[in-house]
């Protein structure tokens, strides 16, 4: 296989595509919602839409579009989607709330003990998915899909 075979695979585009989408438009997303521009979601994690939900149901609608929704390959894609996307929204959204509980306990302790501000190193908060931002990541891969599909498949 050939690099440049990849970009003319509608899996491989709308692999690219989802990720990429999906990063990207978290920073006007953050505009909308806080009035600011935050260019750092670009390459962080949590936020709005899910990239990672947007990647693999990019990924596995693609795959089944073209290699056929009873196929195994279709099913072990749906398969990892499923746990990526569960995983969003469980674990790493856990995760980012243990975050928050020790920064909190680590300012407390700062103020308490009168340390100096940089001996504290804090944890990133926001690390995971609201259910709501997962559904617009399966969303947005969905669409993602069908309009590589349409474009480098239909017409």
């Amino acid at each position: 296989m050939r690099v440049f075979d990849f970009f003319t695979n509608p899996v491989g585009v709308s692999t690219m595509l989802g990720w990429f989408l999906g990063q990207l438009l978290k920073v006007p997303i953050e505009y909308l919602r806080h009035k600011r521009w935050d260019w750092t979601l670009l390459l962080s994690a949590g936020g709005m839409p899910s990239s990672h939900s947007a990647l693999m149901t990019a990924v596995t609608t693609s795959i089944g579009l073209n290699a056929g929704w009873d196929s195994p390959i279709f099913a072990l894609a749906l398969a990892i989607t499923g746990i990526v996307v569960y995983d969003a929204t469980g674990v790493r959204r856990q995760a980012g709330f243990h975050a928050e509980r020790i920064n909190q306990i680590a300012r407390e302790l700062l103020h308490l003990k009168r340390l100096e501000e940089s001996q504290i190193s804090y944890l990133r908060e926001i690390i995971g998915h609201t259910p709501g931002e997962a559904v617009a990541g399966v969303f947005l891969g969905a669409l993602i899909a069908f309009a590589v599909q349409w474009a480098m498949v239909w017409s």
